[in-house]
């Protein structure tokens, strides 16, 4: 890992660390962006928003048990759709990603199947679909393939203008992947500074909340040199404060106040007050 070479200051992941593991290699972790995981269908005459999916149907499209967009699990879902009798192509990563890691929790979350044979990670071993690499090609290729399922960062999708799926949550609700949806979900978290901020976003529950959501965390070394961590430091209260604007603009959602300040005090309990 290259954060335990003493020339690197911090790193950042979508997959956190345990609580066990930050402690044990004396680092901290906490959170410095937020966003959401969004599943897109290009399917001829259907709006962005329009096609609803559960997390059970997803898993099984990605298992190979449902097949074609006129299967009856997903007829169930959409009374009101007139979808094609046509061959879903299923599209993932090529590459490790936290994308991936989010979408294959989700997952595990929604099937037991898809827990006990691929569980979650960074890179799964995709029992079917067509593997696109990075962030761009896995866009490129949702935008242009019809009758195509993915998944992608919120933003990639706004920016991209693909057509979103409105996702089942805990409370039986379609909800469409906005930024009120993310804070209704990651408003209930608890963050707890005893756990290095340690959460599973990826099941979120509440009236109104999408349940598919994605942290960005910090990881920083608790054995640099105070001057170092000091300006580590400085950077992330700059996002939080002027940074949170062109997080909404990129499609993200920013730490909220309240959340920055514990972090704020986590740093306080973690480092040495010279350092900070």
């Amino acid at each position: 890992m290259r954060l335990a070479q003493p020339n690197v200051d911090f790193a950042a992941t979508d997959a956190p660390l345990s609580p066990e593991e930050v402690t044990q290699r004396g680092w901290t972790q906490f959170p410095i962006v937020m966003g959401g995981i969004v599943i897109v269908a290009n399917i001829d005459g259907v709006a962005a928003g329009e096609l609803r999916l559960s997390g059970e149907a997803v898993a099984d499209i990605y298992l190979g048990k449902i097949t074609k967009w006129s299967d009856p699990a997903i007829v169930e879902l959409n009374p009101d759709l007139n979808l094609p009798d046509a061959e879903i192509v299923v599209l993932h990563r090529a590459d490790g990603s936290g994308s991936t890691f989010t979408f294959a929790s989700f997952l595990a979350k929604s099937s037991s199947e898809w827990k006990e044979k691929l569980g979650a990670d960074t890179l799964i071993a995709w029992p079917l679909g067509r593997a696109e690499k990075g962030t761009g090609g896995l866009a490129a290729a949702a935008a242009t393939t019809k009758n195509s399922i993915a998944y992608l960062e919120y933003g990639q999708v706004v920016r991209a203008g693909l057509p979103f799926v409105s996702l089942r949550n805990e409370a039986g609700e379609f909800v469409r992947p906005e930024p009120a949806a993310f804070q209704a979900g990651l408003g209930a978290v608890d963050w707890d500074p005893g756990k290095h901020f340690h959460a599973d976003t990826t099941s979120l529950p509440g009236a109104g909340a999408y349940p598919m959501a994605a942290v960005t965390y910090a990881i920083v070394p608790r054995d640099r040199s105070g001057v170092r961590i000091g300006r580590v430091l400085d950077l992330f209260r700059i996002a939080y404060g002027q940074g949170s604007d062109k997080a909404s603009a990129l499609g993200y959602i920013p730490i909220p106040p309240e959340l920055a300040g514990r972090i704020e005090d986590y740093w306080a309990v973690q480092f040495d007050p010279a350092q900070n």
